[in-house]
């Protein structure tokens, strides 16, 4: 009877853990401030350095980066999570600055325009932000740099009920941290 009752118990466990879902997704509030080390920004000779150097910019590039290093911006079609071709080149920069200084870690923030369900738009916006994440580890950056999260439409980069306001707000940020 003890047996029986043991291995009950063991399925009963096995089958509630198989069913726990694998990794919640994860909604956090910007946070200002956010920096990146100062021989990463200014190539200091590779070393890695303790002080560090905020960043800043329009769009929130890094100080002394040019071209697509310093577009941290990828915009989407509606409803779409591919990232668009035209996006390519800033891809290939971000991979190439973080295979070149492993400390380097990214945040890939998803966001969604207005439309849609707040269900909907959480994972939409983790959808972009995995696109962007596999096309980097593509181009040989390590897993351990990357973090995504959704923040839905949670956070609009332009007010308005037009295409054009929606089309600034469906992107992924590019953000560095130490």
């Amino acid at each position: 009877m003890k047996r029986i009752v043991s291995i009950a118990l063991l399925v009963t466990g096995a089958l509630l853990l198989a069913g726990c879902p694998k990794k919640p997704t994860v909604v956090e509030q910007p946070n200002n401030g956010t920096q990146v080390p100062a021989s990463a920004a200014a190539g200091a000779g590779g070393e890695p350095s303790t002080t560090t150097t905020p960043l800043g910019g329009e769009e929130g590039g890094m100080p002394g980066a040019t071209g697509a290093l310093a577009r941290r911006v990828i915009y989407f079609d509606f409803d779409k999570s591919d990232v668009k071709p035209e996006f390519a080149e800033i891809v290939t920069a971000h991979a190439r600055n973080l295979t070149s200084h492993p400390v380097l870690k990214i945040k890939l923030e998803g966001n969604t325009d207005e439309r849609g369900t707040r269900e909907y738009n959480i994972g939409l916006g983790e959808r972009r932000a995995q696109a962007v994440r596999r096309a980097l580890m593509l181009q040989g950056v390590a897993e351990t740099q990357i973090m995504t999260v959704s923040f839905g439409a949670e956070r609009p980069a332009v007010e308005g009920d037009d295409e054009a306001a929606w089309a600034k707000n469906r992107r992924v940020e590019l953000v560095y941290s130490p």
